[in-house]
């Protein structure tokens, strides 16, 4: 994903010397949506050492709402995440669905650079974690997190309204693992989040 996702970047890149115009202006909304993996950089407390927390697919939509030319409001939402829990020398011992909506104030450079459109934010995540289920039996729980988040993305203009985007988030997340109502850890999951998909400026 992550090699796919540069090379989409790259292309993003040599697209804007089409001579397009694709300056935001305050007032314009952007919608996008596509594919979007969360890949977890899992670091479990002592207590679970061993434990992993697998990668997730899932369509990823996201929207902008610009307050200036310069600055908007960018919210990450999704369907359903859903993650395999491993331990080492076991394997999978568990799964666990979650939502991540995010919300950043972005800042959108005015570069013109024809076509192409990068764009930063940073902002604040919250993770539900639900349909937690562990293998063999047992109540698993993880609480949900609140976290601080930053993204890098870029859209580039392929007609009039529409673009394709290309972007990337990294989120804290920390979450509790409770079995049977005991907490036995937590697990700061911490993933990066890949998304490239197509979008529509209204």
């Amino acid at each position: 994903m992550k090699k796919h996702l540069l090379s989409v970047m790259v292309a993003a890149g040599l697209a804007s010397v089409a001579g397009n115009s694709l300056a935001y202006e305050a007032g314009d909304v952007v919608v996008r949506a596509g594919y979007a993996s969360v890949e977890p950089d899992a670091d479990p407390s002592s207590s679970l050492k061993g434990l992993d927390v697998d990668d997730g697919d899932a369509l990823g939509i996201t929207g902008t709402y610009m307050l200036s030319d310069n600055i908007g409001l960018g919210l990450l939402v999704a369907t359903p995440f859903n993650h395999d829990i491993t331990l080492d020398g076991v394997g999978k011992i568990g799964d666990t669905d979650q939502l991540p909506p995010t919300l950043t104030l972005q800042y959108v450079p005015q570069l013109n650079l024809g076509g192409f459109q990068p764009y930063a934010g940073i902002g604040v995540n919250y993770t539900n974690f639900f349909n937690e289920d562990l293998k063999g039996g047992g109540d698993l729980k993880l609480s949900d997190s609140w976290g601080v988040a930053g993204e890098l993305g870029a859209d580039v203009q392929i007609g009039q309204n529409w673009l394709l985007n290309a972007a990337v988030w990294y989120i804290d997340i920390d979450t509790d693992v409770k079995i049977n109502g005991s907490k036995v850890g937590s697990v700061d999951v911490d993933p990066w989040v890949y998304m490239i998909g197509a979008g529509y400026r209204f």
